[in-house]
């Protein structure tokens, strides 16, 4: 069997390109499917936001409240922990994630302000800006 001419075999940067483009595609393609549920009704942060929480959790006051908040990262939605804000982002499977700690999503934001308060250790939360 004869063998392909260097100039018509894939060389070792095109099979790595092709892979990219190919894992590329397939991760537009799940984002895509996670963003939208239903073609006439597009999901958004803003949609079926939980419900207001004020309570006090090993030793410290946590608040959620909806329609507060920064609207780009947290749909609308603000934690504070004794009265300071919690920078909080809702992600797109409706998980949270909160500046504390931006590798452990949470159910809701009264888990997510749960699981900051256990991360602080105590600690005071500071301002972001």
């Amino acid at each position: 069997m004869p063998q392909p001419s260097a100039a018509c075999r894939p060389t070792r940067r095109h099979a790595i390109g092709v892979t990219t483009g190919a894992l590329a595609g397939l991760a537009l393609g799940g984002t895509a499917h996670a963003v939208v549920t239903d073609d006439r009704h597009p999901a958004g942060p803003a949609e079926d936001l939980p419900e207001a929480f004020d309570e006090v959790f090993q030793g410290r006051r946590i608040q959620g409240v909806p329609g507060a908040g920064h609207a780009h990262h947290g749909g609308g939605y603000a934690v504070r922990i004794d009265g300071r804000d919690l920078h909080v982002m809702r992600n797109a499977d409706g998980t949270w994630i909160s500046v504390v700690n931006h590798y452990q999503t949470s159910p809701t934001p009264r888990a997510l302000a749960r699981a900051a308060v256990v991360e602080l250790q105590g600690a005071d939360l500071v301002p972001l800006g």
